[in-house]
């Protein structure tokens, strides 16, 4: 990321803004009543490693491919309209992104495709194949998305990036989804009869930032993508979640005081420029009245304003009647003066729409260790609490993700996971997790 060489904001000026705004960390949009949250610089700066958090190494040459001849990474389960974990005639479906492995790891996102898994334990996966028919589903390549199942159907939702047939790969998101039929029977699991894939939501530039927004100034990312379907238990009313980025280019953003926390700390900080390029949020859209052709657009969850600028995959697990709102990033994702590592992360509340605390204090749920920084990612909190992720980089040294791209291919595919990463169960208490156990890679249990 380029940064822009300004003097940073005084620690006096920040707290004085900070006490006469009379604003707290909780802050929202005007015609979003309570519902956005700022994850603060102040809960960021908490983040540990620790016994409860940490996961075991994981030795990533010692890894079996889940599927020879393909990378796999970005993974999620086929689930019922309610979000449980789907049973077809006793089989298990899990999707992943996918592409040939003899493709250089930092190139599997310019083709990835989804293909798709059964299994009756949820140990052993057959691949089943393309998910959709060669060729027609929309964008260059599709990234992570979800699917749900319904009286024989599926939904499936994914993330349709660049454009069909473009000559130089492009990075335009929007979320895009087809129904299909499932068919099942002793030998396996197939999906027939597709309709025709639609886009049922692009940013706004408003809530969610364009791509053109995106791409006004230097640094910053841009995202709009992971689609996650989500029925609440409560209302029972139907929605997507999904990564975004605050709206608007990065010259009209400026410093807010709920952005950085408490008065007392902003009192101690200077906030550098450059963190005015980290604007992730995690976004959500009504299906209302379950009809995929009626998708209303809401204000986000949660920001990440001057903290982080990638909250990945976002999904809610709801237990003893709250909502645990789960995301990950990257080491490389945080803005200036901060630092985390490649992790879980978490958010609590009472109800689905506002009101969400970091869990733990920071909102690290779970992290690689030190010592194996980008051994797994992509992490996916299952209704039972098991956490499924994929295999990354392994044993590194002292090198960062950056300067992988530079080394030989060899040395790439040597490091390179690119299969599932051993499952690990977690427990939750009100606004506090721990990590419990590890499994077999890749394993659903019931």
């Amino acid at each position: 990321m380029i940064r822009k060489n300004k003097k940073a904001l005084t620690a006096l000026a920040l707290a004085t803004s900070v006490v006469a705004s009379g604003l707290t960390a909780l802050s929202a949009y005007a015609e979003g009543g309570e519902q956005t949250v700022n994850w603060t610089r102040e809960q960021a700066s908490k983040i540990e490693l620790n016994q409860d958090n940490t996961l075991p190494y994981t030795d990533i040459s010692k890894l079996e491919k889940l599927a020879p001849g393909y990378h796999m990474w970005d993974t999620w389960a086929l689930t019922d309209r309610d979000g449980n974990v789907a049973s077809i005639k006793g089989w298990k479906v899990i999707f992943a992104l996918t592409a040939p492995s003899d493709v250089l790891p930092g190139k599997v996102h310019d083709i990835a495709t989804i293909r798709y898994f059964y299994s009756k334990n949820g140990k052993d996966w057959t691949l089943g194949g393309e998910l959709f028919p060669s060729g027609s589903a929309l964008g260059s390549r599709q990234w992570a998305g979800s699917a749900m199942m319904d009286n024989g159907k599926i939904h499936a939702f994914y993330t349709a990036t660049g454009h069909k047939g473009e000559e130089r790969l492009t990075y335009e998101q929007r979320l895009a989804m087809a129904t299909g039929d499932i068919v099942a029977d002793n030998s396996g699991v197939r999906f027939e009869n597709w309709g025709d894939h639609r886009i049922i939501l692009e940013p706004d530039g408003k809530h969610y930032q364009t791509k053109e927004q995106a791409q006004q100034g230097e640094g910053g990312g841009y995202a709009f993508r992971d689609p996650m379907w989500f029925k609440d238990p409560q209302t029972k009313k139907e929605y997507l979640l999904f990564e975004g980025n605050s709206g608007g280019s990065a010259a009209d953003r400026k410093l807010k005081p709920e952005y950085v926390g408490s008065p007392e700390f902003a009192g101690q900080q200077n906030v550098p420029p450059g963190a005015v390029h980290a604007n992730g949020n995690i976004g959500i859209a009504e299906v209302e009245g379950g009809d995929f052709s009626k998708i209303k657009m809401l204000p986000p969850l949660v920001e990440a304003n001057y903290v982080n600028e990638e909250l990945e995959r976002p999904h809610i697990v709801v237990k003893d009647k709250k909502y645990y709102l789960f995301t990950d990033s990257h080491i490389n994702k945080y803005a200036d003066g901060l630092t985390g590592p490649d992790g879980l992360y978490g958010f609590v509340s009472d109800k689905l729409i506002g009101g969400y605390k970091p869990l733990n204090g920071s909102g690290l749920v779970l992290a690689n260790p030190a010592d194996n920084p980008y051994q797994a990612y992509s992490w996916l909190v299952l209704p039972n609490l098991n956490v499924v992720g994929f295999a990354h980089f392994g044993d590194l040294g002292n090198m960062s993700i950056g300067d992988v791209g530079n080394q030989t291919p060899e040395f790439q595919f040597s490091h390179f996971g690119g299969t599932l990463a051993p499952t690990v169960k977690l427990s939750i208490k009100d606004d506090r997790t721990k990590l419990e156990q590890e499994y077999e890679p890749g394993w659903i249990k019931q």
